[in-house]
């Protein structure tokens, strides 16, 4: 239910700003919804609940926590997830070229586009379709198809596996992190040795990445033909593509950050209790 105060000391603030901020905020409140981003989050809140199960196995084996499911789901709330995304979105846009973004994601391609991507990664939650994406993949890059050829491009235009191996690796510090504030490690470990562990991980993070991130776009885009993949990465290569891009990157790596040190957090305070 929305709230009367809420409401108008939303009014208020956005009374006190100058019109032309206004109408930016305006403009990336649409494109957050252009790019359809709710089911982006709602997409990633239930893969952040099934990690949460595969974290309770890997640091809890044998034991069951009465409310460890509950700790997860709060770590997780949509709503949260959706305030930081939104908030970090348009922060990240300030100045930058919305209206030429929003030109090419309300086109009838851009539609498309986003609607495939958001299929792809929804299939890809079943187990058989993630190895069949995987297969395909590993095949097309190994014959340098064509199509594998345009979506290696789109990659590299995108920086995929840079910017993901990055958010990737600052992910896991954080996480381990909260494992160490929490007290996880006592004395036994300094953020240094941290640092170093995580950056040990850095060539197989960089492999999965790399697999997963061709599985994923070889599938998403499999029904687009070369036209319309080659107008996307003409896009990706403008002004307003690297920006979006960018843009996207650091709202969801911050919110992701925020998530896996609470994540450590939480592990923390169950690791030396007894099983309840």
């Amino acid at each position: 239910m929305l709230k009367i105060a809420g409401a108008g000391t939303f009014a208020l603030a956005l009374a006190t700003m100058p019109i032309a901020a206004v109408a930016q905020t305006n403009k990336a409140e649409t494109l957050y919804e252009t790019l359809l981003l709710p089911e982006v989050i709602t997409l990633m809140r239930e893969e952040g609940l099934t990690y949460g199960s595969d974290l309770a196995d890997d640091f809890f084996p044998g034991r069951t926590i009465a409310d460890w499911d509950g700790v997860v789901n709060v770590i997780y709330n949509a709503d949260k997830m959706e305030g930081e995304i939104k908030d970090a979105f348009s922060a990240a846009l300030e100045g930058d070229d919305v209206d030429s973004m929003l030109a090419f994601f309300q086109s009838e391609l851009g539609q498309e586009i986003v609607q495939l991507e958001i299929s792809a990664r929804r299939a890809l939650k079943d187990e058989q379709v993630e190895q069949l994406a995987e297969e395909n993949a590993a095949i097309a890059m190994q014959d340098e198809t064509d199509r594998f050829l345009q979506v290696e491009e789109f990659v590299d235009v995108n920086n995929v596996i840079e910017s993901n191996v990055v958010g990737a690796l600052n992910s896991n510090f954080a996480f381990y992190t909260g494992l160490l504030d929490g007290g996880a490690f006592g004395d036994d470990l300094t953020e240094e040795q941290i640092l170093n562990d995580v950056w040990n991980q850095e060539p197989d993070i960089r492999q999965n990445t790399t697999e997963w991130a061709f599985s994923f776009l070889l599938l998403a885009y499999q029904p687009l033909n070369d036209s319309d993949l080659r107008q996307y990465i003409e896009f990706s290569k403008t002004d307003a593509g690297q920006e979006l891009n960018g843009a996207l990157f650091e709202a969801f790596d911050g919110m992701l950050e925020r998530i896996s040190r609470d994540l450590g957090l939480a592990t923390s305070k169950y690791m030396g209790q007894q099983e309840l």
